[in-house]
This record gives C-alpha cells, sequence and structure tokens, in this order.
C-alpha cells in the first residue's frame, strides 16, 4: 500500500514510518550523485549546495508527490557539468549511477539491521523498528530500480547515452523532448505492474543475502 492509502486509512504511524523512509532515501540519492560529480572535479554541486545530506535541498515537489500518489518517485536533480568531469566518456554515467547505488547501499544497511535485531522483537519499540526497517529496505530498491529505467529525468537516461555509440544518440535526443511525458503515460498505465515484480526480485535478493 503507498503512502496515501496508508494515510487515507488513518494508519499515521505507518504513514510517518514511510514518510521518513522516502525522504531519508531521496536525500541520501541526490547527495550520492552531487558526491561523485564533487570527486570527479565538477564543483557545480558544491557551489549550489547540494554536497549535504539535508532533504531541503534534494526534495523535488512533483517527485514528491508522485511517491504519495504512486508509491515511486525522484528527488530534485543534481546540477553538474559533463563537460567538468575528469572522464569525458563515461563520467556522466558513473554520477547517474552513484544515487541508485547509494540505495542498494542503504538497501543493504536497512537489511544488515533487520537481521542484527530480528531475533530481539520483545518490545513494541522494537517491532516499529523493525517495520520501519522493512519499509526502508523496499523504498531503497524501489527508487534504485525505478531510476535505473532509461526514460529523462531517471538516472538511467544518463547510462543508456552513455552506453550508445554516436550513431545512436538520436534515441537520446528523443527521449530528452518526449521522456517525461512518456514517464507520466507509463506511471499510470503499465510502471507499477512491471516495477512491482523486479522491485520485490531485488529485495528478495537482498534479503537472501542476510537470511531473511
Amino acid at each position: 500500500m503507498g503512502p496515501l492509502g496508508l494515510l487515507m486509512q488513518g494508519e499515521f504511524a505507518l504513514f510517518a514510518q514511510l514518510a521518513i523512509a522516502i525522504v531519508i532515501a531521496l536525500s541520501l540519492h541526490e547527495f550520492g550523485h552531487a558526491y561523485v560529480a564533487d570527486r570527479q572535479g565538477d564543483m557545480t554541486a558544491r557551489l549550489a549546495g547540494r554536497l549535504t545530506i539535508n532533504p531541503v535541498k534534494h526534495l523535488d515537489p512533483i517527485g514528491s508527490l508522485f511517491f504519495l500518489l504512486a508509491g515511486f518517485g525522484w528527488g530534485k536533480p543534481v546540477p553538474f557539468s559533463p563537460s567538468a568531469l575528469r572522464n569525458k566518456r563515461f563520467g556522466a554515467a558513473y554520477v547517474a549511477l552513484a544515487g541508485p547505488g547509494m540505495n542498494i547501499l542503504l538497501a543493504l544497511l536497512g537489511a544488515g539491521l533487520l537481521r542484527g535485531m530480528r531475533g530481539s522483537a520483545s518490545s513494541s519499540g522494537v517491532l516499529t523498528l523493525l517495520y520501519f526497517l522493512d519499509y526502508f529496505v523496499y523504498i531503497n530498491v524501489l527508487l534504485a530500480v525505478f531510476n535505473m529505467i532509461p526514460i529523462p529525468p531517471l538516472d538511467g537516461s544518463r547510462v543508456l547515452s552513455a552506453a550508445l555509440p554516436p550513431s545512436k544518440q538520436h534515441i537520446v535526443y528523443f527521449l530528452d523532448q518526449w521522456g517525461f511525458l512518456i514517464l507520466i503515460v507509463l506511471v499510470f498505465t503499465v510502471l507499477r505492474f512491471v516495477l512491482s515484480p523486479v522491485t520485490n526480485f531485488v529485495q528478495g535478493l537482498i534479503y537472501g543475502l542476510f537470511g531473511l
């Protein structure tokens, strides 16, 4: 059930847990982009105040609304200059992959904590934390999977651009023009039916690593 569904059913505690998980996941996702760009010599994100984990700097109003309505969304894109990156060929792809990569690391951290605490669920406070960690892992996996879709403004579009030869870059130009509209259509039609099983599969792999 998405955040809006929890809120409408009066599940305020669960809604708060999910909202906190989303804010952390989105903020560190965008920080990952900024950090890798900065490490590659581009100070654009640093000068824009994005080299921080402060959620206020990273939350995108439309992307946050999508999380509320559809259960998945995005943060405010981190500005960077591909020409300023040390690696001219793949630098932009590295910056793009840093966001989903950060979410996978957070999912692994959450699963590790969940595994360590699972045997001590003897109080309501611990149970609440276990529920939060389960949400936290799922949200981070969802954000990583969703952002790897190769459609602008998602990170996968940068990876696609780096992977395609120059003769196929017209695909990227087309997606730059129409990508957001395509994404909106997909979000409200077939995307959730594809995204959910992929997310569950990746989450299952992570839980399997920790014997969960």
